[in-house]
């Protein structure tokens, strides 16, 4: 399984403010979306989030996002070493993702840029 880079998670109490922010520091623009009642604006190798508490607590548990060239490959490999894949694979607005807790209990979401099919 090949990982192209992580991303940083990070939950937000007002997503409008805290983008600017981090635009200006990742020299970009956000690419944002909504997700399960959840805004979310990914920008650099930052992923900020905003929405119900209900929704960033569950979100919290993820340590962070790991990039893969393929989910598929990845959830063979997790679950060959011993991970729980706990959701997905799925298809995203951008690819799919999977996410899993590892034998140390940490969990995190593992995504590729590939297309539903």
């Amino acid at each position: 399984m090949e990982i192209l880079g992580a991303t940083l998670r990070i939950c937000v109490d007002d997503l409008e403010t805290t983008v600017p922010f981090y635009e200006r520091l990742a020299g970009g623009q956000a690419l944002r979306f909504e997700r399960g009642g959840v805004q979310v604006a990914a920008v650099g190798c930052f992923l900020l989030m905003s929405g119900p508490e209900a929704e960033l607590e569950v979100l919290r548990k993820v340590a962070a996002t790991i990039a893969v060239k393929d989910v598929d490959e990845a959830h063979q490999v997790l679950t060959d070493s011993g991970a729980h894949v706990l959701a997905g694979p799925v298809a995203t607005p951008v690819g799919r993702n999977l996410i899993a807790m590892h034998p140390d209990g940490a969990i995190y979401e593992y995504v590729d840029r590939n297309a539903p099919e």
